[in-house]
């Protein structure tokens, strides 16, 4: 099979399978907490989860500005296959051309910074980059094909992963706050878990008992509390419904 067939098939697979990237990086983090009492970081505990919770919310807060202006058809949760009803130019679109991947490896890096360990921290954007590379391959071999020379004209400006700024373009489209919700609410309920699971299981290591800070106990509850009420509402009522969006 010759190469870019090659890549587009693989890419495919894991276009697929995308979304669990971040329980490969949780199995490491289990791992890499099973020596965390060895862990220089440990003193600052408190500090290392106020700045895991800043980096994920960093890439929420990408994801958020990115899927708020698009319409409806685009940045999508599709994973049987590519969709793209538009080609986003604008917003975040204007910068890079994979803002919601760009959110995605802030967010996974926030768990991981949770771990402590300094390998896995370094290991993971190599981790993340050969992961994503066939996926942002077979994407743009399909939005090639199907926008022709408008594709090759915004891809020949605007970088895959790493902003430029100065080619910001105002998005079409206000900001949908319910499109945001819609699509988002899982993801922010996925990282929860995630820093919640591992600060139990660290928890366990340090100090082999069970003993969870009432904070977590909170945030935790809370975010669970909003994923039911969320789901409820998307799934019996049109409230997060916007036309077009």
């Amino acid at each position: 099979m010759p190469i870019q067939e090659d890549f587009e098939k693989s890419g495919a697979w894991i276009f697929k399978w995308r979304s669990y990237l971040p329980l490969l990086m949780f199995i490491l983090g289990i791992g890499a907490i099973l020596d965390i009492k060895h862990s220089q970081f440990i003193k600052y505990d408190t500090i290392v989860e106020v700045i895991c919770f800043i980096v994920s919310s960093f890439g929420i807060a990408i994801r958020a500005l990115t899927i708020g202006h698009t319409p409806s058809g685009t940045s999508g949760r599709n994973t049987k296959s590519q969709i793209a009803d538009k080609l986003n130019t604008t917003g975040n679109y204007s910068i890079l051309r994979h803002p919601l991947y760009f959110g995605n490896f802030f967010i996974i890096l926030g768990v991981v910074l949770f771990t402590r360990h300094i390998w896995v921290i370094v290991l993971y954007p190599l981790i993340f980059m050969l992961y994503y590379e066939r996926v942002i391959f077979t994407e743009e071999a399909f939005l090639r094909k199907k926008y022709g020379e408008e594709f090759i004209a915004w891809a020949s400006v605007t970088p895959v992963l790493f902003p430029k700024f100065s080619h910001y373009k105002k998005p079409e489209l206000p900001f949908c706050w319910k499109k945001v919700i819609r699509h988002e609410y899982q993801t922010i309920f996925a990282f929860i878990c995630s820093l919640f699971a591992l600060e139990i299981f660290s928890d366990l290591i340090i100090r082999q008992r069970f003993e969870l800070d009432p904070a977590w106990k909170i945030i935790f509850i809370a975010s669970c509390l909003f994923y039911l009420t969320i789901r409820i509402i998307k799934k019996k009522t049109n409230l997060l419904h916007t036309p077009g969006r």
